[in-house]
């Protein structure tokens, strides 16, 4: 049973998405907060799989509770997917550089909301990679965004360094095993290789890291 906490200040949204929480099999509605301050209490409190986080919100906003509940340890397993009007959106760039592991648009339909909760607490990552190109190139690669290489970067190897540029370019296991002429097998580990170097919570935060570090 994957347990969700709903995070939005508009109750309408708050109750639509209960709603369809509680009559979906294999979800389990885990709580609500209507701003960010309680956002990060209730995580604390009922430790959910899954957090669908609102970005604008009085007190702290998404972004801020977001950081604050990746960076509480006993929350290492709750994985946050952003609810936001538009999807290039800066905040959102923002979002995934502190650890969510994506974002739907406000209109998303209910089957594809609930199809993206089981991925996200299944361990994968949410954005496609067309997506995940856009946004983050969109903003990594602004006037006010510059170069600041991960403090990790040293620890990958030659061939991480490439895979992880590629993941960046928002290529997928298969195109980087066919770029670089190796076996899918052999794209997956070099980049849960270079994730758990990097201490990337997913392939959308490693994506972050290789604009960041200036790699794509």
């Amino acid at each position: 049973m994957i347990r969700v906490l709903i995070v939005d200040d508009q109750d309408l949204i708050r109750v639509g998405l209960r709603t369809l929480v509680e009559n979906e099999d294999g979800l389990a509605f885990a709580g609500e907060a209507a701003d960010g301050l309680a956002a990060v209490a209730a995580a604390s409190q009922t430790k959910p799989d899954v957090v669908l986080m609102d970005i604008r919100m009085p007190g702290i906003d998404g972004i801020e509770a977001t950081r604050r509940i990746v960076a509480t340890p006993e929350l290492a397993d709750t994985k946050i997917i952003v609810l936001t009007t538009f999807e290039l959106d800066e905040y959102v760039f923002d979002a995934l550089r502190y650890g969510a592991s994506g974002f739907l648009l406000k209109d998303t339909k209910p089957d594809e909301l609930v199809a993206a909760i089981k991925l996200v607490a299944g361990g994968g990552a949410l954005l496609s990679p067309s997506v995940t190109r856009r946004v983050i190139s969109e903003f990594a690669s602004g006037p006010s965004r510059a170069v600041k290489p991960h403090p990790q970067l040293g620890t990958l190897t030659q061939r991480e360094l490439e895979i992880v540029g590629l993941v960046g370019e928002g290529l997928t296991n298969d195109e980087i095993a066919e770029r670089l002429v190796v076996s899918p097998a052999t794209a997956r580990t070099h980049v849960s290789r270079a994730m758990i170097k990097l201490g990337a919570r997913d392939r959308a935060q490693l994506v972050v890291f290789a604009y960041q570090s200036g790699l794509t």
